[in-house]
């Protein structure tokens, strides 16, 4: 299996937990840059196949934030190369001003709070870009009851949206009156898919004296 990098570019301590906590439980290697020199060292590295970055901190202009819509817009693979693929995160209070700028730049970009299992389609697509990731990740799979329905209904509304070239869609997110999922919510949904995992595990021990 390749070896999945996502670096998290965010100055925002309860967003990289929540992300870093999400993301760690599918096995990747999760980094954070919360500056944006610190940033474009690690992108220069070439090592990540995603970069989730908060335009709160990399801005609508200057060299980060140029060079993170090179990288979205750019072909994931090319002359045998990958390039890394690129979500932008749009916090609330930001969406008036962010969200129309990164739809007319046609790149990825996820409104805050997260649609849980909308945000973790998109990167399961944008992995499968560059051949990440061989198939859809887990958590989109495994979506139950009205969530998966509230899932079903904000693709179709994406795909009424203005796409790529490639066809890939930038507005990745249910509207304000679907289901979302908080932060806090993130990390709390992910504790309890753990202890599952883990009690599932006990179970299937044959030296477990209770499974």
């Amino acid at each position: 299996m390749p070896s999945v990098g996502i670096l998290i570019v965010d100055d925002d301590r309860s967003s990289q937990t929540a992300l870093r906590e999400l993301l760690d439980s599918e096995g990747w290697r999760v980094g954070i840059a919360p500056m944006a020199s610190q940033a474009l060292t690690e992108l220069a590295t070439g090592e990540w196949s995603l970069v989730i970055a908060n335009v709160s901190l990399t801005g609508l202009d200057g060299p980060l934030f140029t060079i993170l819509k090179e990288l979205a817009l750019a072909e994931p693979l090319e002359d045998g190369a990958k390039r890394a693929r690129v979500l932008f995160l749009v916090p609330e209070l930001a969406g008036p001003i962010a969200q129309p700028a990164l739809e007319r730049e046609r790149v990825p970009y996820a409104l805050k709070p997260y649609h849980l299992h909308d945000f973790l389609e998109k990167v399961s697509d944008l992995l499968m870009e560059t051949s990440a990731i061989a198939a859809p990740i887990r958590h989109v799979r495994a979506d139950p009851g009205a969530r998966g329905a509230s899932r079903k209904l904000s693709r179709t509304e994406r795909e009424r949206e203005g796409q790529h070239a490639t066809g890939r869609a930038t507005n990745m997110f249910a509207s304000r009156d679907d289901w979302q999922m908080t932060e806090e919510e993130m990390m709390e949904y992910e504790k309890q898919e753990q202890a599952e995992e883990q009690r599932k595990k006990k179970k299937k021990d044959p030296n477990d004296p209770l499974g």
